[in-house]
């Protein structure tokens, strides 16, 4: 059954830090609870972006059903809201068949906005204000206007990696729209929930993640990043592009532009990454309604799967 009593679609969420374990216990999951995975994560929409985003294997998702994935070259625009729109008519196509929707990934608002009824501001646009702060990230480096936002909208600038000049500029301009910090539009939403939700988040010690975002890397370097980034700057796709500013292509473009050594450009991944699985942490921590699971001792995957399990049937 996809419904409860009350209507709404039942739906299961696996969130939580890059390299903590999500793809293995979601197939799992999956296949026990008859579910489809709609990947939560805002760069596996983009075809050609393999490696870097660590999507789930052909294999993988032989085994189970997966959407949101290879729907978007990497030049094609797309935001939060186009990913919210997308997301939910695709709960609500799992669910017609009789399926469990299962939302994995770990990018926070992107899930929240998602499961929530999570409106975005109407503040509208202004072309000149986004091309000049954009001029100015040219000029000045996206630190420099990340520190803007910070004198602006320290919340949101908190939430944002420098080098998301696109939401830094998005912020940027809801604040001069409308007077008013992004942080101050989101703190006005209700939150209420348009599922029956059922949300599950892992957790490790903090340096167990560390450990395996490197190897991550690492694997990440060994199954070809170099060259996968190499196509894509040979077929045209700008290092400017939002999707080329993600992890690990941000990093390896820069390499191959001759302005870091190969060793740095790991380093820096590594380095970015972790700080990156230290913001989706801090994110999370602010969501209501999940149920963490310490997934530290990976031995004890059987009895974690039963934690889980017992989560769920109280929820679902």
């Amino acid at each position: 059954m996809t419904k409860k009593q009350s209507g709404r679609t039942k739906l299961l969420v696996l969130l939580g830090p890059t390299a903590s374990g999500k793809t293995r216990l979601s197939l799992s999951l999956a296949q026990t609870y008859g579910g489809e995975i709609v990947s939560g994560d805002s760069m596996q929409v983009y075809r050609g972006m393999d490696i870097g985003t660590a999507k789930a294997t052909p294999e993988e998702r032989r085994l189970v059903p997966h959407h949101m994935i290879d729907i978007l070259d990497p030049d094609e625009p797309f935001s939060v809201a186009d990913f919210q729109e997308t997301a939910r008519r695709e709960i609500q196509a799992i669910a017609d068949r009789g399926r469990l929707p299962m939302v994995v990934g770990g990018t926070g608002l992107y899930i929240e906005s998602l499961c929530y009824d999570y409106r975005f501001t109407e503040a509208g646009s202004d072309e000149a204000f986004r091309e000049e702060q954009h001029r100015f990230a040219l000029e000045h480096g996206a630190g420099a206007l990340h520190t803007r936002l910070a004198a602006t909208d320290p919340a949101t600038a908190a939430k944002l990696h420098p080098n998301d000049t696109r939401r830094v500029i998005r912020a940027l301009e809801v604040a001069h729209l409308t007077g008013v910090p992004l942080s101050e539009h989101l703190a006005g939403q209700t939150k209420e929930p348009l599922y029956d939700l059922c949300l599950v988040g892992l957790t490790m010690d903090r340096a167990l993640l560390y450990e395996r975002i490197e190897r991550r890397v690492d694997q990440m370097m060994e199954e070809g990043l170099v060259q996968e980034v190499r196509r894509l700057r040979e077929a045209g796709y700008a290092d400017s592009l939002v999707s080329m500013q993600g992890l690990g292509y941000k990093e390896i473009a820069a390499y191959l532009r001759g302005e870091l050594t190969l060793n740095d450009a790991v380093a820096l991944l590594k380095k970015s990454t972790r700080r990156f699985a230290k913001r989706q942490l801090s994110w999370f921590r602010h969501m209501p309604d999940i149920h963490w699971v310490d997934v530290t001792e990976q031995v004890n995957f059987p009895q974690q799967l039963q934690i889980i399990h017992a989560i769920i049937a109280g929820k679902l």
